[in-house]
């Protein structure tokens, strides 16, 4: 049975659920940062997947690029798996302009926990949706 990461759960927002993976927008404001976890129990890595559900998520990591370079003015989109922190497999999207905390450094280089004003946070997911078409 699949279960999301008690990280995520506690450092994201739920934006929308697509068929393979639950979109979720991590609560820093300093970047629009996806994450997308497939919803497959015990996934660790790519190569665990089937060659089908590799093909989906790749499919729903090039849907949800197109919603962030969409919703928010970006210069590059950073698209990564890392999971050394958090081994359940997930993918990052990451809306980078040039000049912001991290800038040029990938955003972990930065610590900028600084999360959403909820009024922000609400209007962001609502417009992430809106592309999402949830």
């Amino acid at each position: 049975m699949f279960v999301l990461d008690p990280r995520f759960a506690a450092d994201t927002v739920p934006v929308a659920t697509l068929g393979l993976s639950e979109v979720l927008l991590m609560d820093r404001r300093a970047w629009t940062w996806l994450v997308l976890v497939p919803r497959i129990a015990g996934l660790r890595e790519l190569i665990d997947m089937t060659d089908a559900d590799r093909h989906r998520l790749s499919d729903e990591v090039a849907l949800a690029s197109r919603v962030v370079q969409q919703t928010v003015p970006c210069d590059k989109l950073n698209v990564a798996s890392f999971g050394n922190v958090v081994a359940q497999l997930h993918v990052h999207v990451i809306a980078r302009v040039v000049g912001d905390a991290a800038w040029p450094r990938p955003v972990w280089a930065v610590d900028a926990p600084e999360g959403y004003a909820p009024p922000a946070r609400d209007d962001l997911v609502a417009r992430l949706r809106g592309g999402f078409g949830a």
